[in-house]
């Protein structure tokens, strides 16, 4: 093995300690760290991370060791002296303590864990001046980072000099305004002040923004008992009940909001958006219609009444009523709004800001001339808003060894499917031709945020604040931006409307085009696209090999768990269909009802929507179309609860069938299902979103259950309820071909073959 083979294989093993160790996994993290050390004793990252799990597992001794080398090997490295006086703290050796985040200090010039360490050991020695400067120097050395202002807010608190702490919380909140920590200790500081009213205000703050709504609703309810009402806490009331699924309550507070504050937009625009979650899309409609008339000139009103389409409909004939005003109101949208106006160019900015067309794309449709027609609106308002971010970047003229500088966008760097399918792309990226730089715009970072962040050389987290966010990849200078998706946050639809790198691309993370003249290419995969797929988007279709992705299977679990603890039949078939509700169109309810008429025994598993009232209609749509057949829906539909990984992975080793939504299929799900040898009934569409589980199990050569239409999809999985033998198998080839789905680097090497060729 050669030295850049032997690296490769260290850099893999470190991903893997890493992801163990901030998994908790610390046993099995030092095993790794211990082969890294075992390849290479001088791979000084090893050393440093074994003596982090040593510290984990009360091992001190071992970790004083291992930073010893550590610092043998690197002794200019602040975070090696932290991590040594944390072990002299447990061990007991304050003075050594003292010393080690002393030297943390005085090597790293921005760094604050020493400061704040100091400041921790000072204020329980009672040294409160001293304990201050520290955490005063913290804050000057990171003034955005909360926890310098709420370590010197609690020391002042802790002394009593309440008015000192309450200015420093404040100080706080105005650089991170919805810290739920800054909101709790501002509530005790304001009842220690003896001002009851503004600290309910500030519990009820910290309790929502620590996802405590019911908690926050007591609070936020006393401050309107003591006439402390505004439209502030309205909306926040509303935002409670929303996220408990109590949509009616929601409903109750903005109308309750509006009797008091009847010229306030956005509580129309929150009620509005409250009973289409309900999904009574008409009266949310009829609410629209009436803010037009009563605001006429603000923008937001008018896109919000524009944009409302069903999350689920009702009846097949309900889709095209729908668009045909969608199309109508977008194109009276457009016209109306002048952006040579300073304060209408500011309204639509904030208007496009405040959703997207994400159910449009489930209609069914071909989209393309709606998403160039707003595309190119979003791409106006952003140059009206940012002239100087949209124009034209020219190529970069490269020196020899350069590297191509990528980003990679995103606010679903997540346990998402955008973030567990394209951590590939960076995972097996040749690091010795590209740069990758990654931005995270979404609110909380999880495990494989923490991976995306290894697998980058520049890793940024900046949420909700476009011109952070642009301004730094501004910074960096990059050869090529993309979007791994767009059309599921609006943030990103509008950082996608400017020009920030001379070539920019789109990922099937939503899989529709952009419609974006900004948007140059649209990265998707041979076994995804029809032949005819060029004409489908308006930026230029790259394919990549089989499904263009690097993707780690899944380990399944064992079967631990029977069909009598989901309340299933033991003895039914049982067809399995996991996709979001919205998925599924009117018309999928007669594939159930025809499957039912033929196979015997048969029971259809579906998961909820997140809003029970959607899942209601849902019900009440089956039980009306079963009834229409002299059938009763409850004795063949089961709609069980969302469910957690694991309880997904039993659900799907258990069932016998899988049926994929038509219109827009699944993707990821499908890869979980065929992990576990499910077989899965598609239909292949006639756009890359319907035919996403047929390229996957043509990746398979399993073509025997694809479907062209809904007549041959009944057929298929008739054929497959009565048939137990053809099931088998479906099943046994599944499994013995299922190789094929991963670690497939086929995809990434095209990936970066077509970065290269565009810098050409």
């Amino acid at each position: 093995m050669n030295d850049e083979q032997l690296n490769i294989n260290i850099k893999g093993l470190y991903a893997e300690a890493l992801a163990l160790e901030q998994a908790g996994y610390f046993e099995e993290a030092k095993v790794k760290y211990q082969k890294i050390l075992g390849s290479n004793p001088d791979y000084v990252e090893g050393w440093y991370g074994l003596s982090r799990v040593y510290y984990y597992l009360d091992q001190n001794q071992d970790g004083l060791a291992a930073l010893e080398r550590s610092l043998e090997l690197d002794g200019s490295q602040g975070c090696y002296y932290y991590q040594l006086g944390l072990i002299w703290e447990k061990l007991g050796n304050i003075t050594e303590a003292i010393l080690a985040y002393e030297q943390e200090i005085e090597l790293d010039s921005q760094g604050i864990e020493g400061c704040l360490k100091l400041g921790d050991i000072w204020a329980e020695s009672g040294e409160w001046e001293a304990a201050e400067f520290y955490y005063y120097q913290a804050i000057e050395r990171q003034p955005k980072a909360t926890i310098g202002y709420l370590k010197l807010g609690n020391l002042f608190l802790g002394q009593n000099r309440v008015k000192k702490a309450i200015a420093i919380y404040e100080t706080g909140l105005t650089v991170n305004p919805h810290d739920s920590d800054l909101f709790y200790q501002m509530a005790l500081a304001l009842t220690v002040n003896q001002n009851s009213q503004q600290a309910d205000l500030y519990f009820g703050l910290a309790a929502e923004s620590q996802h405590q709504y019911e908690t926050a609703i007591q609070f936020y309810g006393k401050v309107l008992q003591a006439q402390g009402a505004t439209v502030e806490i309205y909306l926040k009331l509303g935002n409670c009940y929303q996220n408990l699924d109590d949509w009616e309550e929601a409903v109750n507070t903005y109308e309750q909001g509006l009797q008091q504050f009847p010229d306030e937009v956005e509580l129309y625009l929150a009620l509005i958006l409250a009973w289409q979650n309900l999904g009574e899309t008409q009266t949310a409609l009829q609410i629209a219609a009436q803010a037009v008339d009563r605001f006429p000139d603000q923008i937001s009103v008018k896109w919000v009444e524009q944009s409302l389409l069903p999350i689920l409909y009702d009846q097949i004939e309900e889709i095209a009523v729908y668009r045909e005003h969608f199309t109508q109101k977008l194109t009276q949208l457009i016209q109306e709004t002048d952006l040579e106006n300073l304060e209408v160019r500011h309204q639509a900015l904030k208007a496009i800001g405040r959703g997207t067309y994400f159910y449009l794309q489930y209609q069914g449709y071909d989209d393309l001339d709606l998403q160039q027609q707003y595309g190119k609106w979003v791409h106006q308002v952003m140059n009206a808003n940012y002239p100087e971010w949209t124009k034209p970047l020219a190529l970069r003229s490269f020196k020899e060894n350069q590297k191509i500088k990528i980003g990679y966008i995103s606010p679903h760097l997540i346990w998402h499917t955008v973030g567990l399918v394209f951590l590939g792309w960076l995972r097996n990226c040749e690091h010795n031709q590209f740069e990758i730089y990654c931005y995270f715009t979404g609110e909380k970072a999880d495990s494989i945020t923490n991976l995306f962040e290894l697998y980058s050389d520049y890793f940024y987290h900046i949420n909700s604040n476009i011109e952070k966010i642009v301004e730094q990849i501004l910074k960096d200078e990059l050869d090529i931006l993309v979007f791994l998706d767009i059309g599921m946050c609006p943030q990103m639809t509008q950082i996608a409307g400017l020009r920030l790198a001379p070539t920019q691309c789109v990922a099937w993370g939503h899989p529709v085009t952009t419609g974006l003249p900004t948007i140059d290419y649209f990265i998707s995969a041979e076994f995804l696209e029809p032949l005819n797929a060029e004409t489908h988007y308006s930026e230029m279709l790259i394919r990549l090999p089989n499904l263009g992705i690097n993707y780690h299977k899944i380990l399944l679990p064992e079967v631990i768990k029977s069909r009598s603890d989901f309340g299933l039949k033991s003895d039914s078939i049982l067809y399995l269909s996991c996709q979001s509700l919205f998925k599924y169109l009117p018309d999928f309810d007669q594939i159930l009802v025809a499957i039912t008429k033929q196979v015997k025994s048969v029971q259809f598993i579906l998961i909820s929507h997140w809003n029970k009232a959607i899942t209601e209609k849902f019900k009440q749509r089956l039980k009306r179309t079963f009834a229409q057949n002299y059938l009763n829906s409850e004795d063949y539909c089961v709609i069980l609860p969302r469910l957690d990984k694991e309880n997904y992975l039993q659900l799907n080793l258990l069932a016998d069938i899988g049926l994929d939504s038509i219109q827009f299929t699944g993707f990821l799900t499908t890869l979980d299902s065929l992990s576990c040898g499910l077989p899965l009934v598609t239909c292949e569409g006639k756009w890359m979103r319907s035919r996403q589980s047929a390229g996957i199990l043509k990746r398979l050569g399993i073509t025997e259950i694809i479907a062209q239409n809904q007549e041959e999809y009944i057929k298929i999985a008739v054929k497959l309820g009565l048939n137990p033998e053809w099931r088998l198998m479906i099943r046994e080839k599944i499994k013995q071909n299922q190789y094929q789905l991963y670690e497939d680097t086929s995809g990434v090497k095209a990936l970066e073959k077509f970065y290269q060729q565009t810098q050409i």
